[in-house]
């Protein structure tokens, strides 16, 4: 069964609460909150990819092909670029 993600829905029409529930696909959404009873509304959510052990998807050099930018922790607050267009690094701020 799918998990929805699901938000009260306050008076004034905007969201408080978020929560998940399980629920088979032929289910209708959910309209007010299994214990609380308050209105709420599913939101939409990004499904999630199964890579499997096909890990070669994810090469640098695929990335890249694609037209994806991958940096790689190099040390605390520096980032190198490993794959894609941009500065060879990133750096945090330090304030």
């Amino acid at each position: 069964m799918p998990t929805y993600l699901y938000c009260v829905v306050n008076p004034d029409g905007s969201d408080d609460e978020q929560f998940e529930v399980f629920q088979a696909m032929h289910e209708p959404a959910l309209t007010a909150h299994p214990t609380s009873g308050l209105p709420v509304r599913r939101l939409p959510v990004a499904s999630q990819v199964q890579l499997g052990s096909d890990a070669s998807k994810l090469s640098n050099k695929n990335l890249d092909r694609l037209g994806f930018t991958k940096y790689e922790r190099a040390g605390e607050g520096v980032w190198e670029k490993k794959a894609g267009q941009g500065p060879p690094s990133i750096h945090r701020d330090n304030e």
